[in-house]
């Protein structure tokens, strides 16, 4: 702090508490225009905001929790600002790639991470599938998994391949209704994240008829097309929400470690407490306690460590996709 003049009281600078700040939740991001979705007397309203300077380089993302100040009536050309940024519960992060040390939180607050994937027609790219399991456990979001063109060919060669991580899955085709997947996204804010070719905005435009996600036009949260790096939240028809995120074609986890996965797993956690010092827990390392513990029970423990180090071997390796 620089002192005041001779004589006076140094000067502080005190951060407004916003006290008649105005909640909201951020529905779309589009080049530095936040649209927040605010509780107004006569229902909800559609405010554009910006991000205060106060927040410094605080980034606000779709799912956030804000706080705004200013013209918050909705109106066309008004422009209000966001002056808080509540405290995220969850946050689904990524970076570039491997080698990129900058993390970017996606979307911000989701319970649940529907992973998109074809049967067939493209063939399921199987590194991306655990990447994405690796960025819902270390994120805090609960995923599922959504195989797509279940006409096309049998789930049943995925559906092995995870059955050791209690993992969620359900097959979906054109010619089936969604009444299995519906239930599981009622009254829940769930972010879908799919590869090119999948059919993710065809499932999106089934639960959302008016959101238009596959002809790149208007949607009804913002303005103009949405970029493909943007994610914008959409209302269900029956309640809950879901976010699509078109820009993800890759995780990247520069950040992220072989214990974040475990964090994920209490029982292997427990487990793993009896390992040595640096033990990453691959089958490379000799004195793993998770080998007894697989060793020593039924089946499905193995079939879990072998999923579990599936993910780890997603952190710790290049992407084969």
């Amino acid at each position: 702090m620089r002192p005041g003049r001779r004589g006076s009281r140094p000067r502080t600078r005190t951060r407004p508490s916003h006290d008649d700040a105005v909640p909201g939740l951020v529905v779309g991001v589009d080049r530095g225009r936040m649209t927040v979705r605010v509780q107004a007397p006569e229902g909800p309203v559609e405010v554009t905001a910006m991000r205060a300077r106060e927040l410094g380089k605080h980034g606000v993302v779709t799912g956030d929790r804000v706080r705004l100040v200013g013209d918050t009536s909705g109106r066309t050309d008004t422009l209000a600002r966001i002056v808080v940024i509540e405290p995220r519960v969850t946050t689904l992060r990524r970076t570039a790639d491997d080698t990129d040390p900058t993390e970017r939180v996606v979307v911000a607050n989701a319970e649940q991470l529907v992973v998109v994937c074809a049967i067939t027609d493209p063939e399921p790219h199987v590194g991306f599938l655990d990447r994405c399991l690796v960025a819902a456990f270390s994120g805090g979001l609960t995923p599922l998994l959504c195989l797509t063109k279940a006409d096309l060919g049998s789930p049943d060669a995925l559906l092995a391949r995870y059955a050791g991580l209690e993992v969620e899955a359900i097959a979906v085709s054109q010619q089936t209704t969604l009444e299995q997947l519906q239930p599981r996204l009622d009254g829940r804010m769930s972010v879908f994240v799919g590869q090119s070719g999948v059919g993710k905005s065809t499932l999106v435009n089934r639960l959302v008829p008016d959101a238009y996600r596959a002809t790149g036009g208007v949607s009804k949260v913002g303005k103009g097309r949405h970029t493909s790096s943007s994610a914008v939240l959409l209302d269900l028809p029956g309640g809950g929400m879901v976010i699509d995120t078109p820009g993800i074609r890759s995780f990247g986890l520069a950040d992220t470690d072989p214990a974040d996965v475990l964090a994920a797993f209490d029982d292997l956690a427990e487990v793993a407490r009896d390992c040595p010092p640096l033990c990453a827990h691959t089958a490379d390392d000799p004195d793993c306690a998770l080998d007894d513990w697989a060793a020593e029970g039924p089946p499905t423990r193995g079939e879990r460590l072998a999923s579990f180090r599936r993910l780890v071997a997603a952190v710790t390796s290049t992407p084969n996709y």
